[in-house]
């Protein structure tokens, strides 16, 4: 459902992660190529702390807007990432968002585990409230307050039903990672919906992004095989993803393949996806297009276009996650920050009619 003149601001989570500085020109450059939002991962066994980043982009930038995707209550407490993000939103005043969930990568690779979906709820609900300016009780002492507190909106990544349920009840808004099918995309929607009702509030009110991964590959068949190493991992993760679509998994469970092929830390992560995809050969095309858009820039733009004419909601962002990561530096030209900026973003604008 796209009403005309209105689209997605559009949100690149991948960036020139080798510096400080490579990050700050690169988060730049896609400020300049016309993207509108940064995001990155809060990994801290993958990559630079996420608020040295995230300050170093705000100064280098003036209208992007910058955030984690995702932080999580695992890696750091509620109370240290409101101090930070408040202190970034001082930086970038007004395009700030916060990105929360329950942590993959940065939780699995420390050997911790992923937050409850209780724990995600009553640490958004204790961020929401320092960033507010109130006083918090937290057993200790005095209550708490964060004298720097900043408005900044707590977005809550989410792909599950209880977790969808809960961020339409707390969140400002909710990035859902369901995929691209439309039945999944809509069950998501319905589900922040009645969690936003249940919790008195107006659904209208809260946000919905979507995280689409983005096989941006020429090559059909190399798409297509990586595409279904993305099915994989939704699969992996959240195999429930399968039965709106009605697909099936017809081969031996995720943990057993990646034990045998060598799959690490999983099939959205591997660092040879044409590799991985191999391995879930014995999927049908329609599980890659159930979960990622992929081909050149005239597949993606009609895609993407099929994904948001479907949708029962007008996405606040779009965030096209590239796969495979692009290779550093990224190529000013034939690179994917580029690429879409050039091919695929003005289509789909141009296409809702929104002006440049």
């Amino acid at each position: 459902m796209v009403e005309s003149g209105t689209a997605p601001r559009f949100g690149l989570n991948r960036f020139d992660f080798r510096s400080v500085d490579a990050f700050a020109a690169d988060v730049r450059r896609a400020e300049t190529l016309g993207w509108d939002a940064a995001f990155l991962p809060d990994s801290q066994l993958r990559r630079r702390d996420t608020y040295v980043l995230l300050a170093a982009a705000a100064r280098a930038t003036e209208r992007i807007t910058l955030g984690p995707l995702l932080a999580n209550p695992v890696t750091r407490h509620p109370t240290v990432t409101a101090s930070s993000i408040a202190t970034i939103d001082e930086l970038a005043p007004g395009r700030t968002l916060l990105g929360w969930g329950v942590g993959d990568t940065a939780v699995r690779l420390a050997g911790l585990r992923p937050a409850r979906v209780s724990e995600l709820e009553a640490s958004t609900r204790l961020m929401r409230a320092l960033l507010d300016g109130k006083e918090v009780e937290v057993g200790a002492a005095r209550p708490a307050r964060l004298p720097h507190h900043r408005p900044v909106p707590i977005w809550i990544a989410a792909g599950g039903p209880r977790t969808l349920l809960m961020a339409g009840g707390v969140a400002d808004g909710v990035f859902i990672r369901v995929g691209t099918h439309a039945t999944n995309i809509a069950r998501a929607v319905e589900a922040i919906r009645a969690g936003a009702a249940e919790a008195g509030r107006d659904p209208s009110t809260v946000g919905v992004g979507g995280v689409f991964h983005t096989v941006f590959v020429d090559d059909p068949g190399r798409a297509l095989t990586i595409g279904k190493s993305m099915a994989a991992g939704y699969y992996e993760y959240s195999p429930m993803l399968f039965e709106p679509p009605r697909l099936d998994w017809p081969g031996p469970d995720p943990e057993t393949l990646k034990h045998h092929h060598k799959v690490w830390p999983d099939f959205h992560h591997a660092p040879d996806l044409e590799a991985s995809g191999r391995v879930v050969d014995f999927l049908p095309e329609a599980a890659a297009d159930a979960f990622c858009l992929r081909g050149g820039p005239a597949e993606i733009v009609r895609q993407l276009l099929d994904v948001l004419r479907s949708a029962p909601v007008v996405f606040d962002y779009i965030v096209l996650h590239p796969v495979p990561n692009p290779i550093m530096p990224d190529d000013p030209q034939r690179g994917y920050m580029a690429r879409v900026a050039r091919e695929v973003l003005p289509r789909v604008r141009a296409a809702l009619g929104v002006r440049a």
